[in-house]
């Protein structure tokens, strides 16, 4: 059994104050003192080999106190194999999430093969008051619905999200610049609409000109589209 205490015994074995330092610089919103200072790829090791035990109880003693409880929480759902055991271990950790690292860093493998059943539930988690359960739910349309499973209306989900907030804003632009990316043609229309808030719209058209999948032409013509 993985209790909450052996699993944070291991991560303070595993502490680099260095780069907890380092961390903590980068997710301000998170107290320096909740960040152990442990690297990703030692946390989904550990990932790895607690997956082969039964981790319920850690799982389900949330909130954690430190900022790597909350990855390795999400690197072991990531892991779940089945959907529906997955999707639910998802919603119930959402509201849990307080950082944008541990958001972006919560990608199921197994969402990849359930993308008709996943959409409702992104749906849902867009029309949430929560600021990272929806920046997560744009994050999966950015990672799964791209590319073969494209929809024009999608765009439309994305552009709808109203928010105040720097970390679904910032999101939002990141998925408009990878859609410009991969489906300039279809997205190119909502950027040059203007529609969506000043901020999204420079950001989108900042990080798309950084792209080297957007060419040279797209990118001066882009730029006339900043407001």
């Amino acid at each position: 059994m993985v209790t909450p205490q052996s699993v944070r015994q291991q991560l303070f074995a595993l502490q680099d104050k260095e780069y907890a330092a380092f961390t903590a610089k980068l997710i301000p919103n998170i107290a320096p003192e909740q960040v152990i200072g442990v690297r990703l790829p030692q946390l989904r090791t550990l990932a790895g080999q607690l997956a082969r035990e039964d981790c319920s109880d850690f799982l389900s003693a949330v909130p954690h106190r430190y900022l790597e409880e909350d990855h390795l929480h999400s690197f072991l759902i990531a892991r779940r194999k089945d959907f529906e055991s997955c999707i639910a271990a998802v919603e119930a950790f959402l509201p849990f999430i307080n950082n944008w690292a541990t958001c972006d860093s919560l990608r199921p493998k197994c969402f990849a093969r359930h993308k008709e059943q996943l959409l409702p539930y992104i749906e849902k988690w867009l029309a949430s008051a929560q600021t990272y359960t929806v920046r997560f739910a744009i994050g999966m349309l950015m990672c799964h619905y791209l590319d073969a499973d494209f929809q024009p209306e999608y765009l439309q989900w994305v552009a709808q999200v109203q928010s105040e907030e720097y970390y679904v804003n910032m999101m939002r632009a990141w998925y408009f610049a990878t859609a410009l990316a991969k489906q300039y043609e279809s997205t190119l229309p909502l950027i040059e609409s203007k529609t969506l808030d000043t901020f999204t719209q420079n950001k989108s058209i900042q990080k798309a000109r950084e792209s080297f999948r957007v060419s040279a032409e797209q990118k001066e013509y882009l730029k006339t589209l900043k407001i």
